[in-house]
C-alpha cells in the first residue's frame, strides 16, 4: 500500500460530495480524504494500484486540478 498526496483545488464539503462517487469507484483506492483546513486543500489517497496520475485523470475529468506532491 502507498500513500499519494495531491495538492487540490477540492476546497469544501460541496466539492467533495462532488468527486466522492469517482474517488470511491476508482480501481485501486482503499480510502482518501482531503484536508479542506489545509490551505493547500491536501488530498492523500491510500492505493494499492491506483497510480498518481489515475487519480489526476479522475479529478480532471469531473473539473477538479491535482498536483503530486512528496
Amino acid at each position: 500500500m502507498k500513500t499519494l498526496k495531491f495538492k487540490t483545488n477540492i476546497n469544501c464539503g460541496g466539492c467533495i460530495s462532488k468527486v466522492t462517487p469517482f474517488l470511491d469507484k476508482q480501481e485501486g483506492i482503499n480510502s482518501w480524504e482531503v484536508d479542506t483546513n489545509n490551505p493547500d486543500k491536501i488530498l492523500t489517497v491510500e492505493s494499492n494500484a491506483a497510480t498518481g496520475e489515475d487519480v489526476k485523470m479522475t479529478l480532471q475529468k469531473i473539473g477538479f486540478k491535482a498536483e503530486k506532491i512528496d
